[in-house]
């Protein structure tokens, strides 16, 4: 077990507010059981001047997931003894209903609820209730794969779990997290506060950068199982120390969520139990992190070395890539490959089965992907092979092969050719899904192409959209309800036997293949 150098760790701290620039932040390790490390920087609220603390409450964001397979799993022991009340939920899925397992691995195949609020017409800081996330849910007919086939990352798996929890015990979920995680792991200050419009200790979240600014965050979801929970880093640094407390117990409920988990096909999966297993920096690590808007948080464990790391900010910074800092600070290790420029990388491609646009862009320092969320750089390994955090590029016979094991995912993309220009005329006009009860108008306009979106939520704004070729094209969604935000959404034109537009098809990497015809 490795020993840590406090002067090392002590100057990693140091560079924290530096790099990673904002407002605010904390940031704590565990090691051994006790905190060795605890910090608060900057204001909770700059305007008036409240300085952040380690008992002031942040959303923890996603982290919360992992609490509610927790509580699922003390509540119920297994999955399974909850999947009968899942059709109620679904009353309107046609395909193979998954298993609430699914859910906690995120192997349902769900589309993500809050990618698909934009194809509803939501307003970025729209009110969004609970009882509307289960509307929105409810009437999903199809998956976008079969449960267990792959992983995608759904929020709306862990909205699904709150709610079964909620109906088969008869109780509250927030009294139950509190009677059954926080409480046990002297998490003194932890709730759950779903309506993200009500700040808790005067705590703002806020938008933007060092180079453009900072502007208050505004947002009216209501979280709830996906996300939700509020917690200082003094209650997440007691969450960590009560993980270390009952490591040697089989049943702890740490060590239950963590076990290995796999895929349908018995491959294993490196995401379960609302947390990610992962090899980072020569060890075996589990995490996970979060944003909302204005807030981005991180944690990890160690368990070889008894090590965890949380890191809460109130902006967008990479809280994943602070800890990872610390933890190299603290371990002696390094993350990441050495990098080499890239050559004759640059291309576009189409993923015909996810119905995905992929774009490789050559750098200095490797091969830069478009294709999920957030973009990758992949450092080269040999002359046609590049490798980023679970992602394996290789080009042969002149497609693009593309390996994501953690998604269980191989893809063979065929080369596009990018097209310049096309004003959108042709498109133009109003389209429906049948299938998710939404419609979208297109719009031409002096050789610019616009999208608004309207369903359920009411109507939306417009957003551009650009030609990448032929009858491909892509709408750029950088803000919505959620942060992050979907992101790309790859269009396909369909056409008739003779030629003309009928409909589209349109995706993005949290909700594919969604047929629109047109009107």
């Amino acid at each position: 077990m490795s020993r840590i150098d406090p002067a090392v760790l002590e100057k990693a701290l140091n560079l924290l507010p530096d790099r990673y620039r904002g407002p605010a932040g904390v940031v704590g390790v565990v090691k051994d059981g006790e905190v060795i490390a605890r910090r608060a920087w900057g204001f909770a609220d700059m305007e008036r001047r409240l300085p952040m603390t380690t008992a002031s409450r942040l959303p923890i964001c996603s982290i919360s997931k992992h609490m509610t397979c927790a509580l699922l799993l003390d509540m119920f022991g297994d999955p399974a003894a909850l999947d009968p009340l899942l059709q109620d939920l679904l009353p309107n899925f046609r395909g193979s209903l998954p298993r609430v397992a699914d859910l906690c691995h995120n192997q349902s195949g769900l589309r993500d609820y809050w990618a698909l609020t934009v194809l509803h017409g939501a307003v970025p800081e729209g009110l969004f209730t609970e009882a509307e996330g289960l509307r929105l849910l409810s009437q999903a007919r199809y998956g976008h794969f079969p449960p267990g086939a792959h992983y995608s990352y759904s929020n709306g798996n862990f909205r699904l779990l709150a709610e079964l929890i909620r109906r088969a015990s008869g109780r509250d979920f927030g009294e139950l997290l509190r009677e059954r995680i926080f409480r046990p792991a002297a998490m003194t200050g932890a709730v759950l506060a779903a309506d993200t419009r009500r700040t808790l200790d005067g705590v703002i979240g806020y938008e933007g950068n060092d180079t453009v600014g900072f502007v208050p965050a505004r947002s009216g979801i209501f979280w709830f199982g996906d996300a939700g929970i509020s917690a200082s880093l003094d209650d997440m640094l007691a969450w960590e120390r009560h993980i270390d407390t009952t490591r040697d117990d089989p049943a702890s409920l740490y060590n239950r969520i963590s076990v290995p988990v796999s895929f349908a096909d018995g491959k294993p999966a490196s995401y379960g139990y609302g947390i990610r297993r992962e090899r980072i920096g020569g060890y075996d690590v589990t995490a996970h992190g979060g944003g909302l808007r204005g807030f981005c948080s991180y944690r990890m464990h160690i368990a070889s070395e008894r090590l965890s790391i949380v890191v809460i900010f109130n902006h967008e910074a990479s809280a994943m890539r602070a800890a990872w800092s610390l933890m190299e600070a603290a371990l002696g290790c390094r993350i990441g490959e050495d990098t080499v420029p890239a050559e004759g990388w640059t291309g576009l491609w189409l993923d015909e089965a996810q119905g995905l646009y992929l774009r490789t862009e050559e750098q200095k320092e490797g091969v830069r992907l478009y294709y999920a969320t957030a973009s990758s750089l992949c450092t080269l390994l040999s002359e046609g092979t590049a490798r980023a955090r679970d992602v394996t590029l290789r080009r042969e016979d002149g497609r693009l092969l593309m390996e994501r094991p953690g998604e269980n995912l191989s893809v063979a993309a065929r080369p596009v050719v990018p097209m310049e220009w096309a004003g959108g005329a042709e498109i133009a006009g109003s389209y429906v899904s049948e299938e998710i009860g939404a419609r979208l108008e297109i719009e031409a306009r002096d050789g610019a192409a616009y999208v608004g979106f309207e369903g359920m939520l009411g109507r939306g704004p417009v957003e551009r959209m650009y030609p990448l070729a032929k009858d491909l094209w892509v709408i750029t969604t950088r803000r919505s309800m959620d942060a992050a935000p979907p992101g790309d959404w790859t269009v396909q034109i369909r056409r008739d036997h003779a030629g003309s537009v009928s409909g589209l098809r349109l995706g993005c990497w949290l909700a594919r293949n969604i047929d629109y015809q047109r009107i």
